[in-house]
């Protein structure tokens, strides 16, 4: 879903693959290493991300379901299209956080919005929704996080909205600024609607600064490196893996030498099954194809029009996989600290 100079809140990808999210394993503290694969967004030329979420053995961190980081000059082509034409949603929220840059945000409840860096657009399919992520004019498409949440069961059938945050709340230390995305870091919470116990934040470790993060104990954690080398409780981290933390830890202790950007994600480990295939996020295989026979149909009883496209202006859905998507199981047995 995202990206600099290309797809932001979507998967594009031609052939994607199902992913089958299952509860998390036993409890207890982690620290595990899921690097990154290089992903190509189909229909977008030369455009690719670095995802870091679904992992084979790691679908979901609490309702985290999916995290691209876009943009990269490593992964993506000069001269690469930003503009994602319309394409659908259901059961989840889109998280768009740009680095730099300005994207233009566009949906079928009748957004049009510009966001930079610093502020959170926010958007909640429930039952359905499409949008569109276009550059901006004269403006360089930049670099960001993009990420999904899945919706619990008793939200996936709510109307669809969207909301975006100019001004996000502010957790500090000396040497430490955390800003909150969703969710709550210590006392400080974002206004950003959740539907799940959730924590996501964007934080800043100044050169030789040392911290203590307060963190929920019965939430899993963990924490990707945007710019710079943070250790985090004894493993030092650079851009690129992605570090899973595990359950049972009251606080983070992070310290740098030069200074680190990285983003933190947790969550109430999410006790529900999902079946993740496109941009749809489902209970079953059955779910998920009424969802994609919906959007071929032009349906716009379930998927209306975003504003400012014709009809004609949207992303076809890839063919199905000759076979029923099932969820993808976690692995078990891992060793936790």
């Amino acid at each position: 879903m995202w990206w600099a100079r290309a797809s932001r809140v979507s998967d594009l990808e031609a052939h994607p693959t199902e992913a089958v999210c299952e509860p998390s394993p036993s409890p207890g503290p982690a620290a595990e290493l899921y690097p990154p694969r290089e992903v190509p967004l189909g229909g977008v030329r030369g455009v690719y991300v670095e995802r870091t979420l679904p992992q084979r053995d790691l679908p979901t961190v609490g309702a985290w379901c999916f995290l691209d980081r876009f943009g990269s000059a490593a992964a993506t082509e000069a001269g690469a299209s930003p503009d994602i034409l319309p394409h659908p949603h259901i059961g989840l929220q889109t998280v768009t956080w740009p680095l730099d840059g300005r994207i233009r945000h566009r949906d079928s409840v009748g957004s049009d919005v510009e966001i930079e860096p610093g502020q959170l657009n926010l958007m909640t399919s429930g039952r359905g929704i499409a949008h569109s992520e276009f550059g901006v004019p004269g403006v360089e498409a930049g670099h960001g996080l993009q990420l999904w949440i899945a919706l619990p069961g008793t939200a996936t059938g709510i109307d669809p909205h969207f909301e975006q945050h100019r001004e996000l709340p502010v957790y500090a230390q000396p040497g430490l600024r955390a800003t909150v995305l969703i969710g709550a870091l210590g006392a400080v919470t974002s206004p950003a609607k959740a539907y799940t116990p959730i924590v996501g934040a964007d934080i800043e470790l100044d050169s030789g600064a040392q911290a203590r993060l307060p963190l929920e104990p019965a939430f899993e954690h963990a924490v990707l490196v945007i710019a710079g080398t943070v250790t985090v409780d004894g493993t030092e981290l650079s851009p690129g893996p992605l570090l899973y933390l595990g359950t049972d830890r009251t606080e983070l202790h992070v310290t740098s030498t030069d200074g680190a950007h990285f983003a933190l994600v947790g969550g109430e480990p999410f006790a529900e099954e999902l079946v993740m295939w496109w941009n749809f996020v489902g209970r079953s295989h059955d779910e998920i194809v009424e969802a994609r026979d919906a959007w071929e149909a032009h349906d716009t009883s379930r998927f209306p029009l975003v504003v400012g496209h014709p009809p004609q202006e949207r992303i076809p859905a890839p063919p199905l996989p000759p076979l029923r998507l099932k969820p993808r199981k976690r692995a078990t047995g891992r060793t936790h600290l």
